[in-house]
């Protein structure tokens, strides 16, 4: 029997929380019966080596641009002109592949799926287009998937909400449970044995909020010069961010850490994880940090269904000062970290039970859609 064909889509395969996401599935997949590839948009992305590794295809787009969609529609067509034979185009970039499914239904592809990653959208000059595109997309699709409840709504709207499929943003639990062993080696190694570390994850961009959280920093060690902070990421205000540290006169005690590969052992390394993001959707950096026993404070742009160890999470108003935001960081203590793999476990965010879970869910799709090849509108 031939393995179904699946096609993500992307904008880049970057270390984002999608991406990151998606790569947790991918490695825990039965690839003998599923063929993923990839149609992403722009440059060579940081997966790209080990998808192609492993079998995968990567095509490629221009970027979607409200002003040259001309030419980007042509490019979609002759793209499905050579590859006609997927049984599922499954959207990771939202709203923004509109125009792919559009086309995948003019073509008969049997299943179309939207996936709902945010539960805001940036206000940024593709704002109106993206409004407008979200209602349009919804004629083409067949499959509602998401990362939670308030993502769902946000891009389905609340009625087609209700028959979303949420993929939850599981993680490879085991290696980002609490190791004592593993915390004092990696303080060592990073110089950061006597201080009370901070970290943020996530890339360098308006909606993560960063630069609002080099304010707070600026402020809290102001109260306690013990603080050192650490930046897990890259994205497009990287600079300015590296300009705002210098004028804040901090940069002395914070650390760009650049994309890593040891996001598990640098969190062991960690005392608080900070998460001040205008709006999020699932954070899967917020899973991961949880899930190893780290004290946690966020905005309350960061939705309450991704609270996963109630004990351990402060929420604070984005509405709040930056010096209120220092103060509540400053109640923290030091506490025991213990072992709650099995507590995120049994609130369901444990890849493999998962991956079992996205290949059976792919499977009725092909089998609801496929054989009379009917897609809703």
């Amino acid at each position: 029997m031939s393995p179904i064909k699946i096609l993500q889509i992307f904008t880049v395969l970057n270390k984002g929380g999608a991406e990151t996401n998606l790569m947790n599935y991918y490695r825990n997949m039965d690839r003998s019966q599923f063929q993923i590839d990839f149609l992403v948009h722009r440059e060579n992305g940081f997966f790209e080596e080990e998808l192609i590794k492993s079998g995968s295809k990567i095509f490629r787009l221009p970027a979607i641009l409200p002003w040259e969609l001309k030419e980007y529609k042509k490019a979609v067509k002759t793209f499905f002109e050579e590859h006609n034979d997927y049984d599922i185009v499954h959207g990771q970039c939202s709203e923004l592949g509109v125009f792919i499914y559009e086309e995948a239904k003019r073509r008969n592809i049997p299943v179309i799926i939207a996936h709902a990653h945010n539960a805001k959208m940036d206000k940024d000059k593709k704002l109106l287009f993206r409004l407008m595109w979200k209602r349009r997309m919804r004629k083409s699709i067949n499959a509602y998937f998401t990362c939670g409840k308030e993502a769902a709504e946000n891009l389905f709207g609340r009625n087609l909400a209700r028959h979303s499929y949420q993929m939850n943003n599981a993680i490879e639990v085991e290696d980002f449970q609490f190791n004592q062993e593993v915390r004092e080696r990696k303080r060592k190694e990073l110089q950061a044995e006597e201080t009370i570390n901070l970290v943020n994850i996530g890339r360098f961009n308006t909606q993560k909020n960063q630069s609002f959280l080099l304010e707070v920093f600026a402020e809290l060690i102001k109260l306690n010069k013990k603080y050192k902070l650490f930046l897990v990421g890259q994205g497009e205000l990287e600079s300015q961010l590296r300009e705002k540290a210098k004028q804040l006169q901090i940069e002395q005690d914070v650390a760009f850490l650049g994309l890593r590969n040891d996001v598990p052992e640098l969190l062991q390394a960690m005392d608080i994880f900070l998460f001040p993001s205008l709006h999020e959707g699932f954070s899967v950096a917020f899973v991961e940090a949880q899930t190893t026993d780290i004290k946690a404070v966020i905005s309350d742009g960061v939705p309450t269904e991704s609270i996963l160890i109630p004990e351990n999470v402060t929420v604070i108003p984005l509405k709040n000062s930056a010096q209120q935001w220092a103060e509540k960081i400053a109640e923290i203590n030091n506490f025991e970290r213990k072992n709650v793999a099995t507590l995120i476990k049994e609130k369901g965010y444990d890849i493999k039970e998962n991956a079992q879970k996205l290949e059976k869910k792919y499977k009725e799709l092909i089998q609801q859609y496929k054989k009379f090849n009917v897609i809703s509108s």
